[in-house]
């Protein structure tokens, strides 16, 4: 893997960690049950995409 690339996934991994707890604080946050589910799906997501980027390592 070049540095380049390496440098990618860096921030990739930054990314996906930064969406996850966006998501988890917006969650708290929110009343309606079908909405707060959307959002776990979407962290779930993220997570999935963060363990698929650090596997790269």
């Amino acid at each position: 893997m070049t540095t380049k690339e390496l440098l990618y996934v860096e921030d990739a991994l930054g990314h996906e960690k930064y969406f996850q707890t966006v998501c988890k604080e917006i969650k708290s946050q929110i009343q309606d049950a079908d909405l707060k589910a959307c959002i776990e799906q979407i962290t779930q997501k993220h997570h999935q995409f963060f363990q698929n980027f650090y596997g790269l390592l």
